[in-house]
């Protein structure tokens, strides 16, 4: 699990570089027990396919907000609940709905936020399992690619 994870987050980040001002590489933070992956990336960077695949709308003024989570230990994908919030700097906040998708071992939180260009925003993702949860928060400013 733990490589093909790195082989999906690599391929992601590597192509997440080569967009340059469009997004941030993949994150990562450690909370509790699990190392809670993270990375917002415009949606025309993803290919058509991909995006119909997971029902994903490609807009120069839509974001994809990735998140992924793993045993810190072993590295396992773990199963959660993730849901979470996107706030600008006026104080606009946006509810972030995750769809979780499963490909062999790895497991994905994926949810869309529309943005406009420049737009700064504060992250708060509620990451739930049982009687376990944490806050990941982070932040970002987006950018669109004309």
């Amino acid at each position: 699990m733990k490589k093909v994870s790195a082989i999906i987050f690599g391929l992601i980040g590597s192509l997440v570089l080569s967009i340059g001002n469009l997004a941030h590489a993949e994150q990562k933070q450690q909370l509790g027990e699990w190392d809670v992956h993270y990375m917002v990336v415009s949606t025309p960077f993803l290919t058509p396919d991909v995006a119909a695949s997971y029902g994903i709308v490609r807009s120069k003024f839509n974001a994809l907000v990735n998140i992924s989570v793993l045993d810190a230990v072993t590295g396992t994908a773990q199963r959660v609940s993730v849901s979470g919030t996107a706030k600008n700097l006026i104080g606009t906040t946006k509810t972030l709905t995750f769809k979780k998708v499963e490909e062999g071992d790895a497991i994905y939180y994926l949810a869309v936020l529309p943005f406009r260009d420049r737009e700064n925003y504060r992250f708060s993702i509620d990451v739930q399992r049982g009687n376990t949860s944490h806050t990941l928060n982070f932040k970002q400013e987006m950018f669109v690619d004309d």
